[in-house]
C-alpha cells in the first residue's frame, strides 16, 4: 500500500511540474495568466493598487505576487467550492499558480517580448458599452480631510416621462480614494424615502429614537437597487430579454459611503444607464434576506446571526451578495424548498469586507412559491480580529464600517409584471362560506 501511495504522489507531482515550463519568463509564461486573472483590476483607472500590464510596472511585485497567489487571496475568490458553481468563479488554476511561483523563484526574468501575447484590449471607461444617458451630480461633494462622514444621499431625477427599462446600469465613482461604496436606488413617483432630500443636494438624513430608546437614521433601503460600486465589483451585466424597471417620473438616488484619507477631497459620480429596445421577457430585481435586530457582545469570537425571506411567486434565482462589515466572519446562503428540502447556495468561510463579491450562478435556478432564502453569517468581535476596530465595545447594526450589517442580496428574474410586493407579500387567504 505505501509503495502505491508513493508512486501516485510521484506521478502526480510530476505531472504537475511538466505544467510549469523549465525557463519561466514575464512574456511568455506569465502575461497570460495575468491577462486572465489580473489585468482587469490591476490597471490605471481601477481598483487594485498597481498595475501588472509591463514587466517594468510587474518585477518589483514578483515576491508580492507569490505569496498572493499562494496563500490564494488573489484573485479574490473565497467561496468554498464544495457549495454552488459560479460562472464568475476567479479561483486561479494549480498550474497558474506553481508558474507564477517558479518565475518569482527564478529570478522573475523578463524574456522577449516577441513571445508576449497580444495585449488585451480593456474599455476605456464604461463597461456597459456607450450608455443611452449618463446622469451626472450637479456640483461636487465635498469630503473632509478628517472625521467620520455619514452615509451621503444624492437625488438625481431620471426624466423620464413614461416607464422604461433598463438593459444595463453602471456607477463611475469620481474619486475612489475616498469613495467606499455607492448604491443607486430608483425611488419612484409615490415613494416618501428621503423625501426632505432636495435634488442636486448632498442630504445625511436626521437622526431619530425609535421604540426602544436607540438613536438611528432613515432607513438605509428605501427604493429599489439599480446597480452599485465597490472596489473590485465589476458592473453586473444583464443577460439579453432581462431589464430593471424604472417607472415614469422616478429618481435615482445614490446612497454614498466616503471615508477621509487626510487630505480635503471632493467627488462627482455618475451612472450610465442603457435602455432595452424592445419589451423585457424578465424583469431582474434585487432583494435581500438580512437581520438588523442583533447586538453582538463585547470579545464575542464566533456570534452567530441569522435571518430569512419567505418569496410567494416563484422566480430564477441568478446571483448572490453576502454583506457585513470588519468584524464578518463567515457568510452562509441556504434555500428551503416548500417540499422541506433544503440546500447550501454558497458558503464564504473566510469573509472579507474589502472584497464585496457578487456570486453569479452558472445557471439560473427556478425556485417555485414558498420558497424561503435563509442567511447565516459569524462575527468576530475578539481581539484575535485584526481589523476589528474595539473588541470591547459591543456592536448593533448601522452604517458606518466600525458598526455592522448583516445582509444576504439576491438577484431574482420574473414575469414582467410582478412586482417586489407580489414577491414578498404572503397571498391573502380567500373567505369561505359556511
Amino acid at each position: 500500500m505505501t509503495r502505491y501511495l508513493f508512486l501516485f504522489v510521484f506521478g502526480t507531482s510530476a505531472i504537475w511540474a511538466a505544467t510549469i515550463p523549465k525557463h519561466v519568463t514575464f512574456h511568455k509564461d506569465v502575461v497570460p495568466i495575468l491577462q486572465q486573472n489580473c489585468q482587469g483590476c490591476h490597471r490605471e483607472g481601477e481598483a487594485a493598487p498597481m498595475s501588472l500590464l509591463s514587466y517594468k510596472s510587474t518585477r518589483p511585485f514578483a515576491k508580492a505576487i507569490k505569496e498572493a497567489v499562494v496563500s490564494r487571496r488573489m484573485p479574490p475568490w473565497p467561496a468554498d467550492p464544495h457549495f454552488g458553481k459560479f460562472a464568475n468563479d476567479r479561483s486561479m488554476k494549480q498550474a497558474e499558480i506553481d508558474t507564477l511561483v517558479a518565475w518569482a523563484d527564478s529570478g522573475a526574468k523578463e524574456g522577449s517580448a516577441k513571445d508576449a501575447p497580444k495585449p488585451v484590449t480593456f474599455l476605456d471607461g464604461w463597461n456597459i458599452g456607450k450608455p443611452d444617458v449618463i446622469l451626472e451630480m450637479a456640483k461636487p461633494i465635498t469630503v473632509p480631510a478628517k472625521g467620520t462622514i455619514e452615509y451621503t444621499y444624492y437625488v438625481i431625477p431620471v426624466g423620464n416621462k413614461e416607464d422604461v427599462w433598463v438593459e444595463q446600469a453602471e456607477v463611475r465613482p469620481g474619486n475612489r480614494a475616498v469613495l467606499h461604496h455607492v448604491i443607486a436606488f430608483v425611488r419612484q413617483p409615490g415613494n416618501r424615502w428621503l423625501k426632505d432630500a432636495k435634488p442636486g443636494e448632498a442630504y445625511a438624513p436626521p437622526v431619530v429614537v425609535d421604540s426602544q430608546g436607540r438613536e438611528r437614521r432613515e432607513n438605509i433601503f428605501g427604493g429599489q437597487w439599480l446597480t452599485a460600486y465597490s472596489p473590485g465589483m465589476p458592473p453586473r451585466l444583464l443577460a439579453p430579454g432581462k431589464a430593471r424597471l424604472v417607472p415614469a417620473g422616478s429618481d435615482l438616488i445614490l446612497q454614498m459611503h466616503y471615508t477621509s484619507n487626510g487630505k480635503e477631497q471632493t467627488d462627482v459620480t455618475k451612472v450610465g444607464l442603457v435602455f432595452a429596445k424592445q419589451a423585457p421577457k424578465e424583469r431582474v430585481l434585487t432583494l435581500a434576506a438580512k437581520n438588523s435586530q442583533f447586538e453582538i457582545p463585547a470579545h464575542a469570537g464566533n456570534y452567530e446571526v441569522k435571518g430569512e425571506v419567505t418569496l410567494y411567486e416563484e422566480f430564477k434565482l441568478s446571483c448572490l451578495l453576502p454583506h457585513m462589515h470588519l468584524r464578518g466572519k463567515d457568510f452562509e446562503f441556504k434555500a428551503t424548498y416548500p417540499t422541506g428540502e433544503s440546500e447550501i447556495l454558497l458558503r464564504v468561510p473566510r469573509y472579507d469586507f474589502a472584497w464585496q463579491l457578487i456570486y453569479e450562478l452558472a445557471g439560473e435556478k427556478m425556485m417555485p412559491k414558498g420558497t424561503k432564502i435563509q442567511v447565516t453569517a459569524h462575527f468576530d468581535n475578539s481581539a484575535n480580529n485584526k481589523a476589528n476596530p474595539d473588541p470591547a465595545k459591543a456592536i448593533r447594526f448601522g452604517e458606518q464600517s466600525w458598526e455592522e450589517m448583516m445582509i444576504g442580496f439576491f438577484d431574482v428574474a420574473v414575469k414582467p409584471g410582478v412586482t417586489e410586493r407580489d414577491l414578498m407579500q404572503p397571498p391573502k387567504k380567500k373567505a369561505t362560506g359556511d
